[in-house]
């Protein structure tokens, strides 16, 4: 298998955050969603405002996986304000971490991990932090490897749905 890079994204990359985000995002939940709500959640959640925004706030940070020439996932991090709950500044938050569904098992979760908890190092995080769906054991599994512990619970929308995330933490 060639090499898998992952690169730091800026703005320019809206159009490939979008693609895979809505592309991974429908893969892995239209399954257990209404159309309508999957099509609500789409058009609001992965728009160019919303991830333009994303992208250019200063408290957020994305990486995409490469494979060669196509982008094959991505990781969103927020520390501060940006983070969607905790907003502890002694924390960092992987908000997304969204990989195609023809590279599963391929390495490239790990690989965008890994650079979260480089990243929380770096910045002398005392812990990372993320909401996974309960309904998505394989997700929660591989944080478990990770070292992740669940402390809590909280609903995360899709579009009318209010469904629950296992909310996990490891300590860096």
């Amino acid at each position: 298998m060639d090499q898998i890079t992952i690169v730091k994204a800026t703005a320019d990359d809206l159009t490939t955050v979008q693609q895979i985000g809505k592309e991974t995002f429908f893969e892995t939940f239209a399954e257990a969603n209404t159309e309508a709500d999957m099509k609500h959640y789409l058009a609001e959640n992965f728009s160019d405002a919303k991830i333009t925004a994303e992208l250019t706030n200063p408290e957020s940070q994305f990486y995409i996986a490469w494979l060669d020439d196509n982008a094959i996932g991505y990781m969103k991090l927020n520390t501060g304000k940006a983070q969607t709950e905790l907003q502890d500044a002694s924390s960092l938050e992987i908000e997304r971490i969204y990989v195609k569904s023809q590279y599963h098992g391929q390495k490239v979760g790990q690989l965008l991990y890994d650079k979260a908890l480089e990243t929380a190092k770096h910045e002398q995080k005392s812990y990372l932090w993320l909401g996974v769906w309960e309904e998505n054991p394989k997700a929660i599994r591989f944080y478990e490897k990770n070292g992740f512990v669940a402390f809590d619970r909280h609903i995360f929308k899709v579009g009318a749905d209010e469904q629950v995330d296992v909310m996990m933490r490891k300590v860096v």
